[in-house]
């Protein structure tokens, strides 16, 4: 009990202890971060006496607590922990005269031994508790990400026996990416699971990627597509048309089998003339699914994407979101028709999207860490407390994979839940303080060996996510409020449940 009682003091105190925004930075950041190494050192011997000494022990170590200022701060929700956890034991222990009857005959040993195992059980009962409400969230997420996976893969079966002979784009296998896919979910019920569908030239053609510079906002990435002479291939196949070479006369006879005069503006492939093509077979082939007989299907309006709703008997509802990508090389990068935050993005621009690398580095780490790892469920909890504020959850994200990928996956037990949390905070408010927050994929030398990048990501400079920051100071002076506002709601969460 003395032990979980302190690690709840350290963590709130440190929660209580971050700078507040002002323009005096500098020396109240030096001041206070001498004093919370201060505290820091007292509290954990405090908390190794703690395991040793008797009552009178804990009498000090609240003595001790008095004399720091955090402590009034804290007192409320320390006292309703203690609550709790009297609970707990008293829950799963018997009374503690019964208890110390058993435990008469017992050694010295055994009982230091007993009360380390109580408060350790105790630890972990509050930890689980904790992660009630995120288990709530992800019920029934693995059999619906398996219903979604069945239904896009069946359907993409459907169109390739349709699509074999013809000039349109060759669909790959469907790549799921995105929270649902990775582990966690910060939107509970209302959870979309996206599938990413590669698209690889048909015969006659070839995709060339044309990427924009750095310096463009959102970036000018187009898919070029280029006729090639099939007058010395495919010969078995009869009619074989060669779009360099066949008279003009019959070109324009098959007009209709021709990539580029169906699905592109120009030459350049266009999302959402692929997004339309992509619905109007997902209509066509409904009634060839075995999901038919089990789900309604209601295509719902989207531009550069195939969203689909699905309605069972029970009236429950799953949507499922087909975007479309061209890879970069053999890489993991993709260019993606998801649409770009730009207020308005040519239906030729295609967005990259590193979606696909992200959902592998989660499966990897799935694949490494301990069993009972809390990082997904660290990452999930502090997703739920951003709405309203300006920070979006790939933010969020990019923090929880840059501490994945430096600190020892041990480090990430259910025991030091807590203290995880506590990292994810001070890695964003370091950040916001530096204005500078690295993506994950540029320029990385951590980077996981699984990980496939474009050898121009490699060699390129790290990227700021926090570079309009620096441009903008309002922006900045916000996002530092709001991040005070976040330490609040995580604490609130954590120990009222609100």
């Amino acid at each position: 009990m003395a032990s979980i009682m302190v690690r709840a003091l350290l963590v709130l105190s440190i929660f209580q202890f971050l700078p507040k925004v002002g323009d005096e930075l500098d020396e109240a950041m030096r001041e206070r971060m001498r004093l919370y190494a201060e505290e820091t050192t007292q509290l954990r011997l405090l908390e190794q006496r703690s395991q040793e000494q008797s009552s009178s022990a804990w009498g000090a170590l609240l003595f001790a607590a008095l004399q720091h200022w955090q402590f009034w701060a804290v007192a409320e929700v320390s006292l309703l922990l203690f609550g709790l956890c009297w609970q707990l034991r008293k829950r799963s222990h018997q009374p503690e005269s019964s208890c110390e009857e058993e435990r008469s005959g017992s050694s010295t040993a055994d009982e230091e031994k007993e009360r380390k195992g109580q408060d350790s059980d105790d630890e972990g009962r509050l930890v689980m508790l904790i992660a009630k409400r995120i288990r709530g969230a992800r019920k029934g997420a693995a059999y619906k990400r398996q219903v979604a996976e069945d239904l896009v893969s069946d359907l993409l079966g459907v169109f390739q026996a349709r699509l074999a002979n013809s000039f349109f784009p060759v669909l790959g296998p469907a790549i799921g990416v995105g929270s649902a896919f990775e582990g966690w979910n910060p939107r509970g019920h209302d959870l979309v699971y996206r599938l990413l569908v590669p698209l690889k030239p048909p015969r006659g053609h070839s995709f060339q990627l044309e990427l924009g510079t750095g310096e463009e906002m959102p970036a000018k990435n187009c898919v070029r597509v280029q006729l090639e002479c099939t007058c010395m291939r495919d010969q078995c196949v009869e009619n074989m048309l060669c779009f360099v070479h066949q008279p003009e006369e019959a070109l324009r006879r098959n007009q209709d089998s021709s990539l580029l005069s169906s699905l592109c503006t120009g030459i350049y492939l266009d999302a959402q003339k692929i997004a339309r093509w992509f619905q109007t077979l997902v209509s066509s082939a409904w009634g060839e699914m075995t999901q038919w007989h089990h789900y309604s299907m209601k295509l719902l309006p989207s531009c550069r994407s195939c969203k689909l709703q699905l309605r069972n008997a029970s009236r429950r509802f799953l949507v499922v979101e087909v975007m479309f990508g061209v890879q970069q090389g053999d890489s993991d990068i993709f260019l993606s028709s998801q649409a770009t935050e730009a207020i308005f993005t040519p239906d030729t621009t295609w967005a990259e999207t590193y979606a696909v690398a992200e959902a592998k580095f989660f499966r990897q780490m799935a694949k490494q860490v301990p069993q009972d790892t809390f990082h997904l469920k660290c990452l999930q909890l502090c997703a739920g407390i951003l709405v309203g504020t300006s920070f979006s959850t790939y933010t969020l994200k990019t923090v929880v994979m840059h501490l994945l990928n430096t600190m020892p996956l041990e480090s990430w037990r259910r025991k030091e839940f807590l203290l995880r949390l506590q990292d994810i905070m001070w890695y964003l408010r370091s950040s916001l303080e530096e204005k500078r927050l690295d993506h994950f994929f540029f320029g990385n030398e951590n980077m996981p060996e699984d990980i496939i990048l474009p050898p121009s990501f490699q060699a390129a400079e790290p990227l700021n996510l926090f570079q309009c920051l620096v441009q903008d100071p309002a922006a900045h002076a916000t996002a530092l409020r709001e991040l005070e506002e976040l330490q609040d709601r995580l604490t609130r969460l954590l120990f009222y449940g609100v």
